[in-house]
């Protein structure tokens, strides 16, 4: 009976969804509370199960699920919630991933550090791209791998997970490996088109739920909300009629655009997010080194205030690897980029390590562009090490996802004469926020490390899926109209904003930068504020910062959001770094100011007359 119930319900769920579940990377941004996240929708979800409530309106009017789609949506955790129902289990013991792997990569990396063993035993095979031996030496883990039969005993060690992995069956309501999950630590559902399920013994392993999700949050994605749609109609017995995507087209298609964007000649690689693809460089130059540069160190160097989600990773990755660290560097405010970052390669070249420079170019939120011509002079100044060897040259690897259409790889261009990987996040500008697929490429100078890059963004099967890719072919082509129809927007906002207040800072490209090329269509902008100490100082303007912002969602709440997006198709989006892009930078680095980014196809005017009456009410 309650089975049946719970059939009916996702079907009408199904029939009802507001479409933006589906066509979109975020859901209800209006009403978003981070510390809740997928526990209040799935409260409320919940309660609309017990009313056997389907309607479309109240479904539409739940408050968003996670972030974006790489800790997860709507879909992917109402996935969750009906696997975790069949399995009389709570909903945080089942998480979902579009990739295969990496479930299992998450498994063994709390393992490793909590000194365990884990044994991985199989049904079915395990994906033609889990390479054990590199995942053993490059990534650090320790595993036993035992191929069995689906009713074969389960040996049971002390201090040891026990991993099950099958791919010769689906989950759904017709079938049940509840004896199986029962036996085991962690059982691993896998489908070779639309990633994973991991189901977690709720008796066993309780305090691996948060790791595991910070790994789908930092290194991968959940199953996208197109295959969580899949899944969830093969779960209940819906015959999907999704078509057919021609991937050799639609890949072939966005290769061709990322080369005539960034006029590198060198084959990118395009990933299921922007972290996925930075986790493969990380990893695939990790492995460069390892092969090149054997019982060498190497000095990942980082900025100080970057994106949360890049400082997050790399020092994640630096935890489980000896002979890895990481290096601050000192970029905004009164930090000069160039003259930082010619002090760190000076003492790494002492040091004889391997230097790998991540970097953004315009940084985030101070969006601040260095000299490039000193740049490039201390990117290829000739270093020594302490016996006067030649040091290791460095590899740039530049995040230019707030400037995607500039030129730096190109021969003879910014950056052509070092060894330089740059990286754009494809939920902005690439997709329009359509998806969360992201891209890398290379100059000449660096264009063999490619290949260990895809290499590792196979192991950890973390490509773009086929439906990334058809996006990305159909919104990567208008990129560059769209990024100029953006900076004229944002060009003559801060002109606006300048005028009507000009006690605030605001922190954007000059004119001179704009005609070398920088448009960015992000600007952060530091309040006006007042009080006798520093303390009443900045607890003025963080409030300031989310008047303004409160202002501009209520009042033109049809394009106007709360949150980190860039390079929408619509609207303006708006965010304190600090909270948000910024959640895991040391606290003395974050900036509480206010960040806004604004697209080619918004109500300008209205955003300016709305701006004014804050103003005004200060």
């Amino acid at each position: 009976m309650e089975d049946q119930k719970m059939l009916n319900f996702l079907k009408g769920v199904l029939e009802n969804m507001p479409s933006e579940w589906l066509n979109l990377t975020t859901h209800r941004l209006d009403i978003y509370d981070e510390s809740k996240a997928k526990v209040e929708f799935l409260e409320h979800f919940e309660n609309l199960y017990r009313d056997n409530n389907f309607s479309n309106s109240s479904l539409y009017n739940l408050p968003t699920a996670y972030d974006y789609i790489r800790l997860g949506h709507p879909l992917s955790s109402i996935l969750e919630w009906a696997v975790a129902h069949k399995f009389k289990i709570s909903s945080d013991h089942v998480i979902s991933f579009s990739s295969r792997v990496a479930p299992l990569l998450a498994i063994l990396r709390k393992n490793l550090l909590d000194k365990k063993e884990t044994t991985v035993y199989h049904v079915g095979g395990l994906p033609a791209s889990f390479d054990p031996d590199i995942i053993r030496k490059i990534y650090g883990y320790n595993f036993e791998i035992i191929s069995i039969l689906p009713d074969s005993p389960i040996e049971h060690k002390e201090n040891s997970s026990q991993v099950y992995i099958d791919e010769s069956q689906i989950i759904s309501q017709n079938n049940s490996s509840s004896t199986i999950i029962n036996d085991i630590d962690f059982y691993i559902n896998i489908n070779a088109d639309r990633g994973s399920i991991l189901i977690i013994n709720e008796a066993l392993n309780e305090d691996y739920i948060s790791d595991i999700q910070h790994v789908r949050r930092r290194e991968t994605v959940a199953m996208t909300p197109a295959d969580s749609l899949i899944t969830l109609k093969q779960y209940i017995g819906i015959q999907s009629d999704s078509k057919l995507i021609k991937l050799d087209e639609q890949k072939a298609s966005v290769l061709s655009s990322i080369r005539e964007i960034t006029g590198a000649d060198t084959p990118a690689v395009v990933a299921s997010s922007g972290l996925s693809i930075q986790y493969a460089i990380m990893m695939g130059l990790i492995h460069d080194a390892d092969v090149n540069h054997p019982d060498k160190a190497v000095k990942f160097i980082v900025p100080t205030n970057c994106y949360g989600g890049t400082n997050d990773q790399a020092r994640r990755v630096a935890a489980c690897l000896d002979n890895v660290e990481i290096v601050d560097l000192l970029v905004d405010g009164d930090n000069d980029m160039v003259e930082s970052l010619d002090k760190v390669l000076d003492k790494i070249a002492l040091e004889n390590a391997v230097p790998y420079i991540i970097a953004e170019i315009p940084t985030n939120p101070r969006v601040e562009v260095p000299d490039m011509q000193s740049l490039k002079s201390v990117l290829n100044k000739t270093r020594n090490t302490k016996t006067g060897a030649p040091a290791i040259d460095p590899v740039f690897i530049l995040d230019q996802t707030f400037c995607p259409n500039l030129h730096f790889l190109e021969d003879h261009k910014m950056l052509s004469s070092v060894r330089t990987i740059a990286y754009v996040s494809g939920s902005k500008f690439p997709s329009g926020g359509l998806c969360n697929a992201g891209y890398c490429t290379a100059n000449k100078r660096a264009k063999d490390l490619m290949q260990k890059i895809n290499l590792h963004l196979s192991i950890c099967d973390n490509e773009a899926t086929a439906l990334q890719y058809k996006i990305l072919a159909q919104q990567l082509p208008s990129m560059n109209q769209r990024i100029k129809e953006a900076y004229i927007n944002t060009r003559s906002f801060v002109n606006y904003i300048q005028d009507t207040l000009p006690e605030a800072k605001i922190n954007f490209v000059s004119e001179e930068l704009a005609e070398q090329g920088f448009t960015p269509s992000v600007f952060s902008l530091d309040l006006p504020t007042q009080g006798d100490t520093e303390v009443e100082r900045e607890k003025y303007k963080r409030a300031l910062n989310l008047k303004l912002i409160n202002l501009m969602i209520t009042e033109i709440p049809n394009e106007s959001k709360y949150c980190v997006s860039y390079g929408q198709l619509k609207g303006c989006y708006w965010t304190v770094p600090a909270t948000s892009t910024q959640g895991t930078t040391r606290e003395g680095d974050k900036d509480y100011i206010v960040r806004a980014a604004l697209s080619p196809d918004m109500d300008l005017d209205r955003h300016k007359e709305v701006f004014k009456i804050f103003v005004e009410s200060i």
